[in-house]
């Protein structure tokens, strides 16, 4: 009697707990691949579930912090969806690289062409974003999603230490330390970027001829291997035919 009591309580005892953490599951929420430092490059996944049972996401729109823009925003293709960017004229230019920047993307929408994001499923949608910057411990991306019956959910409510999670948090991005490497990082993606990807192409052709050189050293090898096994097996005959 007192086991099937246990029991059923352990039951209640873990539906309440799911049903407490549920809703922190169908938040919006952005991590990054590898490392956000500050000052640096990284490529961010803004992942989105859908938290209806009826309804399909169609629409993700993401707001990229106007208190610190960001001069290079790329999206990853993502099938199935049509992506765009927007981009906005700067109230205060910004300075990288030694050039001033005053335009920078405010806003990127990705659009289902399909059935987008069903019942049960989530949908990551990639951003390469540079140079972060060094003077936050975080950034804050405001989100809209849009479902297929016309709901809107904004995920814009910016979460306050110390205080409870808001209802519709906003996706928040912690950003660590800087280091060497980051900057070294951030420093060559600048230099690709003004150069127009010239030091991709050196790059290429010089991966291009070393491929070259190997492939010909290889073909070498196995000409002379195939000589010696002909050899071989002349030596060998005539070694049977004298036996």
């Amino acid at each position: 009697m007192k086991a099937s009591r246990i029991a059923a309580a352990t039951v209640v005892a873990g539906s309440a707990v799911l049903a407490l953490s549920a809703p922190a599951f169908a938040h919006v929420t952005v991590q990054p691949e590898g490392t956000a430092a500050k000052g640096g490059y990284a490529v961010v996944d803004f992942k989105v579930p859908n938290e209806r049972d009826d309804a399909s996401t169609t629409r993700v729109e993401v707001n990229l912090p106007a208190d610190h823009p960001i001069a290079s925003v790329m999206a990853q293709p993502v099938p199935g969806w049509k992506v765009a960017v927007t981009r906005s004229k700067l109230a205060k230019p910004l300075s990288a690289h030694g050039e001033k920047i005053d335009e920078a993307v405010t806003k990127v929408t990705w659009t289902a062409d399909g059935k987008g994001i069903e019942p049960g499923y989530f949908q990551k949608f990639p951003l390469s974003l540079g140079a972060l910057p060094d003077n936050a411990d975080q950034l804050v991306f405001k989100a809209i999603q849009t479902y297929s019956d016309k709901e809107v959910v904004r995920w814009i409510e910016v979460p306050q230490e110390g205080q409870d999670e808001p209802e519709n948090p906003a996706p928040v991005l912690e950003l660590s330390a800087a280091t060497d490497d980051d900057h070294d990082t951030a420093s060559a993606a600048g230099t690709a970027e003004k150069t127009g990807g010239t030091e991709k192409t050196a790059a290429a052709q010089d991966s291009g001829s070393g491929t070259d050189t190997t492939a010909r050293v290889l073909g070498v090898a196995g000409i002379v291997v195939g000589v010696a096994g002909v050899a071989y097996g002349v030596l060998a005959g005539r070694r049977r035919t004298t036996a």
